[in-house]
């Protein structure tokens, strides 16, 4: 697991105002799918159960009555509340007032039926013959909400209608309170978010388990409880789950609200004028290439909490974000795990190599190494907020001339066109994850690319002289034994601090003078 340690940038910077940092998986929503999810799998077993196509549209409401009703016995039976609701309701809320409010540490908690639109079939009569095409229609939809003996509160739902499609909602945090219980280990908590924790190492052990839990038999067992064809014409058939959806998080916990309150301000500035697309490939562990196509987008909104930072890559997303003034969230969603990878077997090949990642529950650790590595580069990214004290001796520093092996070099002029735009140049998303070279950079500088030999020998000396330019000011550091360099831990401070100076200070004085 990518956890944060003690020796991280952010950590160490604000070691004075922080509890401690804790990395769990958030939301999780598990999706399990029966072989009779695709239109031969359905007719197959209709045929073993003697039903005729053309019967189906009588066949499939006796199951969905039959679904409902077994679902709503075991809740009742359970001694919990069951009633159908016609319109949105805030069911987790409710949920968790009840168990409050009944003292319920196990068992379930209630359970709400409403109507929805989901993927069903439809049979109909085709050139070839009777057959079942894919559809979407309103069905009745059910969720039992319950605490789970290992997971805390959860959520069970299940749909009524063919393919009996089953989500499981489970949350990391709750999983985690449920073991800090268990192990008399106290805490403070707001909302779904940990605000204190005495023993925070035996916290983060207990929160990586999460991803390495035996899913299949925890998920089989809430199916067979709830479906109950699964003890009758479905026999040994069984559900197959993948990771519908899953966030994870990176929860800073700062001792006041004071301490945060100023510094997140000036973090989703930083994050809205100094955060590029590229810096958002490069923080989930993607390079651009010319074969990747996709959108980047960066959005800054508010919500009833506070504001919200969402950076996006196509169905994946990296979120910032306060809970309850004291605790500061980043936080990774993956929708589409096969834009990451993984080591693994190809099918037909038993060596290993790097594959697309996969939405099996068997790969769920790699969701954590992923997530947790993208929450780390984030929150190393917002390590240069608010340090204005090193920014001003850099920034002083950085415009008198400077020595880099006896040799003297000019004084850098951050707020000029040409070293704003190195600056960008050096600081693009790509180069952090291994570094840059000559080449990078002489890409990047002119983009116009020449064939004349002389020119490109020119261009390749001046981007000599302008690395040897930035190592002389401490901006940049060569990598041991390769030709990279990297941006050094003042770089990122002097030339973040400069393009924030230009592009949003500036302004925002000249407008006030005007």
């Amino acid at each position: 697991m990518a956890a944060i340690t003690q020796k991280h940038p952010f950590v160490v910077k604000h070691r004075e105002s922080i509890h401690g940092v804790l990395s769990c998986f958030d939301r999780v929503i598990f999706r399990g799918h029966l072989p009779l999810s695709y239109p031969k799998g359905l007719s197959g077993f209709l045929f073993q159960q003697k039903v005729q196509l053309k019967d189906f549209k009588t066949y499939a409401p006796q199951i969905a009555d039959r679904v409902r009703d077994h679902v709503k016995k075991v809740v009742q039976d359970a001694g919990a509340p069951f009633r159908h609701l016609p319109s949105k309701e805030p069911m987790e809320a409710q949920a968790r007032e009840l168990a409050a409010k009944n003292k319920i540490t196990e068992g379930i908690v209630c359970g709400f039926s409403q109507l929805e639109t989901c993927r069903t079939f439809r049979f109909e009569y085709t050139k070839t013959g009777p057959t079942l095409r894919p559809d979407f229609r309103k069905c009745s939809v059910l969720y039992v909400f319950l605490m789970h003996a290992v997971l805390g509160l959860i959520h069970v739902k299940i749909q009524t209608w063919f393919p009996l499609t089953m989500q499981v909602y489970a949350n990391g945090h709750d999983y985690l309170a449920k073991k800090l219980d268990e192990q008399g280990v106290k805490y403070g908590m707001y909302d779904n978010a940990f605000t204190w924790i005495d023993d925070l190492e035996a916290a983060q052990k207990h929160a990586d388990k999460f991803a390495r839990l035996n899913w299949p038999k925890l998920l089989g067992e809430l199916a067979r409880q709830f479906n109950p064809l699964l003890k009758k014409e479905l026999g040994t058939a069984e559900y197959y789950w993948v990771l519908d959806q899953s966030e994870y998080a990176t929860d800073v916990m700062f001792k006041d609200a004071s301490s945060l309150s100023g510094l997140y301000k000036r973090m989703v500035e930083h994050a809205r004028v100094c955060v590029s697309a590229d810096d958002v490939l490069k923080f989930l562990g993607r390079k651009p290439n010319a074969n990747f196509k996709c959108e980047v987008q960066s959005h800054v909104g508010r919500r009833v909490e506070g504001v919200r930072v969402v950076h996006r890559m196509k169905s994946n997303k990296v979120k910032m974000y306060d809970k309850g003034g004291l605790v500061l969230r980043i936080e990774t969603t993956i929708n589409n795990p096969r834009e990451f990878q993984v080591r693994r077997k190809q099918e037909g090949s038993k060596e290993l190599t790097w594959q697309p990642l996969l939405k099996g529950v068997a790969w769920m650790w790699r969701y954590a190494d992923v997530s947790g590595s993208a929450n780390r580069r984030y929150l190393e990214a917002m390590a240069v907020v608010d340090d204005d004290s090193q920014a001003r001796q850099l920034l002083d520093r950085a415009t008198k001339p400077a020595k880099l092996a006896g040799r003297c070099k000019r004084a850098l002029q951050p707020l000029s066109s040409a070293d704003q735009e190195l600056f960008l140049v050096v600081m693009r998303g790509e180069h952090r994850l291994r570094g840059f070279r000559n080449r990078d950079l002489a890409e990047k500088l002119y983009p116009k690319p020449t064939k004349d030999r002389e020119e490109r020998r020119r261009r390749c000396g001046r981007v000599t002289r302008v690395i040897q330019l930035l190592r002389s000011h401490g901006l940049v550091a060569k990598i041991p034994r390769t030709r990279r360099y990297r941006i050094t831990q003042g770089g990122e401070i002097l030339m973040s601090a400069a393009i924030k100076a230009k592009e949003v200070y500036f302004p925002r004085e000249i407008k006030q003078t005007a």
